[in-house]
């Protein structure tokens, strides 16, 4: 079963009473995974934005050349 995180109710959701809009995150494979989507998804960012930054100082850059089809 996957979980969802509702971020307008702020409440849980399984496969059979998830919201079909985007206010959902997920799935997690677990209630409590889901319970904290949030924080997960600002840790992430944080990580993400850090790493950008490293990447950045080390003067990388990339086009879209740089991306295959």
């Amino acid at each position: 079963m996957a979980y969802w995180y509702n971020i307008q109710t702020k409440q849980v959701e399984t496969d059979e009473n998830r919201s079909r809009n985007d206010d959902v995150m997920g799935p997690y494979a677990t209630e409590d995974e889901a319970r904290n989507a949030l924080s997960s998804a600002a840790e992430n960012t944080e990580q993400w934005d850090a790493e950008d930054k490293a990447w950045e100082g080390k003067g990388a850059t990339w086009d879209d050349e740089d991306l295959e089809d």
